[in-house]
């Protein structure tokens, strides 16, 4: 566990709330210390849910610590079942209650409660969430799920989604109506939308559809092994991996590949003459190693992007990652710090970032544009509006949230452009508020600018060594926001070699003569 401003992932027992979260008739009871109860912060307000989480607290305190903690854990889980009379239980610690080593798990099952009762061993200084979630989700499948006989129409079980996952709600949609097509019903959901006999049922299915590694494949592995269920390895996301998904669900079920692709909008425009300004954009991709790969077969295959750099911060990910990174000739950036992260990109200079919440801020402050396509994410990314990133809409959905940012990116390089008209010049309000804006001098030249800095300067100085001249400035922001950083490190860096302690606009045009040989 480590302390930090931002971070990408929490620690396990937060997984385990992921999962507790998005299951009903479930109690995740929690020997945690007041101060570590913000379950309702995480899903009540950025994942808008409509209920409190099912968590109970022991919520000790310093006080405590002298006393006898351990019956604090017993009441809190009497009193939880009393009051919510769940089908199963699952204990643990927090992080800070890891410390005093009460044993949740065990006391738990001395308790004698009439539901299952499932301890989880989740280390809070070793792992974090993605691994908690998966843990936990195991430990619930193995203790809960049986052999049994199968379905007569041919089924499969959904595994992975969970509780602030990225459009895991959606994608539960668009791959149920997938598996439709292909005559293959849904045994179960899980652990979104089931409950403890729900899990109870998933032996009765075929196979399982792994939708999401990071949370659910040791499940999967368990269930291949001792329920006899195949489990599929493509995450249908993107259209190609959609496709290859079928296939694989073909060759699993023994049913007819079927692929509605009527509704599906990003070939047609990766054709098109207007899909030429993306051709070739440099891309950073960053998040969690499933939809990161994802991301990278489409930006270089469906999108026709330059990938230039790509990583992941789930380290459970790292080797499928790096392998992917070293197809494509790259370096993966493996990493749960999100300044390193912060410096690859600075290095990359790319025209567009995809990545989570982190990268997004990181985008902002170095006016690169950036597309969310992964955790951890904001309340932004929850919408209300079916937005899947799976199957044949995913593809749709995850094309304009690709596309977009570019578009408004060069409506901005456009505006800068022209930016001493006087329609568009940075004194000059909106156009549609035209009768409000500064008006034309008589001799039709652009309204008054703002008066130059003292001496003629901006008044921007680097490492206190180089100054940009007021005119040097100007001519820099007629330069595409997506290469206008390194265009001003570049011309730093010479200007800097040759003593130079103003910058003018014969330093900037000298300084990209020298690095265009």
């Amino acid at each position: 566990m480590k302390l930090t401003v931002w971070t990408y992932e929490g620690p396990p027992h937060v997984g385990a709330m992921r999962v507790a979260t998005g299951m009903r008739d479930l109690h995740y009871v929690l020997h945690a210390p007041q101060g570590d109860t913000y379950a309702d912060l995480l899903f009540t307000m950025i994942e808008r849910r409509d209920h409190r989480p099912p968590v109970t607290y022991t919520t000790f305190q310093a006080r405590d610590l002298g006393a006898d903690t351990a019956n604090l854990f017993k009441t809190a889980a009497q009193e939880a079942y009393d009051r919510f009379k769940p089908q199963a239980i699952i204990v643990g610690a927090s992080c800070t209650a890891e410390l005093i080593q009460d044993d949740p798990g065990g006391m738990a099952e001395t308790m004698g409660l009439p539901v299952p009762t499932i301890p989880l061993e989740l280390p809070s200084y070793q792992r974090k969430e993605n691994f908690g979630a998966d843990e936990t989700f195991f430990q619930i499948v193995k203790t809960l799920a049986k052999p049994m006989e199968r379905t007569k129409q041919i089924s499969a079980n959904l595994i992975g989604p969970t509780a602030l996952g990225f459009r895991h709600r959606d994608d539960i949609q668009e791959v149920t109506t997938l598996l439709s097509d292909m005559g293959i019903s849904v045994n179960v959901v899980a652990p979104m939308t089931s409950s403890p006999q729900d899990i109870a049922q998933m032996g009765a299915a075929h196979f399982n559809v792994l939708m999401y590694p990071e949370t659910a494949e040791s499940a999967a592995r368990w269930m291949e092994r001792e329920l006899d269920q195949p489990y599929t390895k493509t995450v249908p996301i993107g259209v190609g991996a959609t496709r290859d998904f079928i296939a694989e669900v073909a060759a699993i079920s023994g049913n007819e590949a079927y692929l509605d692709t009527s509704r599906l909008r990003l070939p047609w425009y990766s054709k098109s003459v207007d899909s030429t300004y993306l051709t070739g954009k440099r891309v950073f991709l960053f998040g969690d190693g499933t939809h990161v790969l994802a991301a990278a077969r489409i930006a270089q295959d469906e999108m026709g992007f330059e990938v230039v750099g790509l990583g992941c911060y789930n380290r459970e990910m790292a080797r499928p990652v790096r392998a992917k990174a070293k197809e494509m000739g790259l370096t993966a950036t493996i990493t749960d710090d999100y300044l390193e992260v912060e410096r690859v990109i600075e290095q990359l200079q790319p025209e567009m970032i995809l990545g989570t919440q982190m990268e997004r801020h990181i985008g902002k402050r170095l006016g690169i544009p950036c597309a969310v396509i992964s955790a951890p994410v904001h309340v932004q990314d929850f919408p209300a509006r079916y937005s899947p990133q799976m199957g044949i809409e995913g593809a749709n959905v995850i094309f304009d949230t690709w596309v977009h940012p570019l578009v408004m990116g060069l409506e901005e390089h456009l505006l800068h452009m022209f930016r001493e008209d006087f329609e568009f010049h940075d004194a000059a309000g909106p156009s549609h508020h035209g009768g409000h804006a500064p008006k034309p001098e008589d001799t039709g030249g652009p309204a008054p600018q703002p008066a130059a800095s003292p001496r003629g300067l901006s008044g921007e100085m680097k490492d206190g060594s180089v100054i940009w001249l007021a005119d040097a400035e100007n001519e820099l922001k007629k330069i595409p926001f997506f290469v206008r950083g390194k265009a001003r490190r570049n011309t730093e860096t010479f200007a800097a070699e040759r003593g130079v302690a103003e910058i003018s606009v014969d330093t900037l045009y000298e300084a990209k003569a020298h690095y265009a040989r």
